[in-house]
C-alpha cells in the first residue's frame, strides 16, 4: 500500500461506505472515518470493513475534517480526502501507485479531474471541468473555512497534476438529493452575498494558481450578472453550447435540477434577504456579519 492516510467524513452513509472503504483499501495505508454521530448502519459496516472510526460533533465540513487533521493518529505522509459517495477509477490508482514514490521532493499536494454520475449514468457532456486538490502532504494541508465549496489549500510548495479521475456517484434518490440542495441553496446564497459584498476572508486563495482561486474568480464575474438571469444563461451554457443535451434524461434532469434550479434557488434566497433589508448594502453586511460571520467565529 502507498504512504496514505484516507479521511472519511460520514453522516448516515450506509448506503455508500463499503463501496467507498474497498475502494480506498485499494491504495491506503490508513483509513479514518470521522463519523458525526451517524444513526444508521454507518459505523458498524466501517469497523467491520477494518476502518479506524471516530466520533466527533459536526459544525461546518472544513471543521470537521480539519478536526480529522489534527486529532487522528496519522502516521502517513500523505492524506487523500474522499467523500462518502466517491471512489477512485482504476486508472487514477494505478497512476499513484507509479508516480507517488518517485515525486520530486517540492510538491506538496495534487489535484485529479472530479467526474460525475448522476442517476446511475456518466454525465459526459455540459459539466465544466472540476479539478479539486484532494492528496497532500499532511504538515502542508488545510481545508479552508468557507461557507460553501471548500477546497484543501496548500500553505506552501508545488500543486501537481494526476490525469485520471475518481467519481462523484451518489446512490441516493431524488428527494434527498432535493432536500439536500435546498440547504445548500441558503449556504449558497450566503456565500453569493459574501462575494458580491468583499465579505470574504483574505486567506481563501492561498495558492493563486489553485483551483480554488480559478474557481473564486468566476464566482467574481457571476455575482456581477443579473439576479436569475445568470442562472438561465448559466443553464443554457451547460445544456445548449457544452452539449450537456447528449445525455439523455438523466443529463436533462441533472442541468436542470443542479444548473438551473438550485442555483435559481439561491437568487431566489439572495432576492428575499436583499428586498427585506431594503436593497441597503449595509444592512445587508451588518445582517450577514450578525447572521453567519458571527456563527462562525463563535463555532
Amino acid at each position: 500500500m502507498l504512504d496514505i492516510t484516507v479521511i472519511i467524513l460520514t453522516y448516515n452513509e450506509e448506503i455508500h461506505i463499503e463501496r467507498c472503504l474497498n475502494n480506498a483499501k485499494k491504495f491506503a495505508k490508513e483509513i479514518f472515518v470521522v463519523d458525526s454521530f451517524s444513526t444508521d448502519g454507518t459505523v458498524e459496516i466501517a469497523e467491520s470493513l477494518g476502518a479506524k472510526v471516530y466520533q466527533h460533533a459536526w459544525e461546518n465540513y472544513s471543521r470537521q475534517f480539519n478536526w480529522g487533521l489534527n486529532h487522528l493518529p496519522i502516521s502517513t505522509e500523505w492524506v487523500w480526502r474522499q467523500d462518502a459517495d466517491e471512489y477512485l477509477s482504476d486508472e487514477l490508482i494505478d497512476e499513484l501507485h507509479d508516480r507517488l514514490p518517485k515525486i520530486p521532493a517540492d510538491i506538496n499536494g495534487f489535484t485529479a479531474p472530479c467526474l460525475r454520475i448522476f442517476m446511475g449514468r456518466y454525465i459526459k457532456h455540459g459539466i465544466i471541468p472540476l479539478i479539486l486538490l484532494r492528496l497532500f502532504k499532511r504538515k502542508y494541508g488545510v481545508c479552508e473555512e468557507r461557507f460553501m465549496d471548500e477546497h484543501i489549500q496548500i500553505t506552501e510548495g508545488v500543486v501537481g497534476e494526476l490525469k485520471n479521475p475518481f467519481f462523484d456517484d451518489n446512490l441516493n434518490d431524488l428527494t434527498w438529493w432535493t432536500t439536500k440542495h435546498n440547504g445548500y441553496a441558503t449556504r449558497e446564497a450566503v456565500d453569493l452575498l459574501m462575494t458580491e459584498y468583499g465579505l470574504l476572508p483574505q486567506d481563501v486563495s492561498m495558492n493563486p494558481g489553485s483551483h480554488s482561486s480559478a474557481v473564486r474568480k468566476n464566482k467574481l464575474k457571476y455575482v456581477k450578472m443579473p439576479l436569475f438571469w445568470r442562472t438561465f444563461a448559466y443553464f443554457v451554457y451547460r445544456y445548449i453550447f457544452r452539449l450537456g443535451f447528449l445525455d439523455g434524461k438523466e443529463g436533462f434532469l441533472w442541468h436542470f435540477l443542479q444548473g438551473f434550479w438550485y442555483r435559481s434557488l439561491a437568487d431566489a434566497k439572495v432576492f428575499e434577504i436583499k428586498k427585506r433589508l431594503g436593497w441597503d448594502e449595509e444592512r445587508i453586511k451588518e445582517y450577514i456579519r450578525e447572521q453567519y460571520l458571527g456563527n462562525q467565529r463563535k463555532g
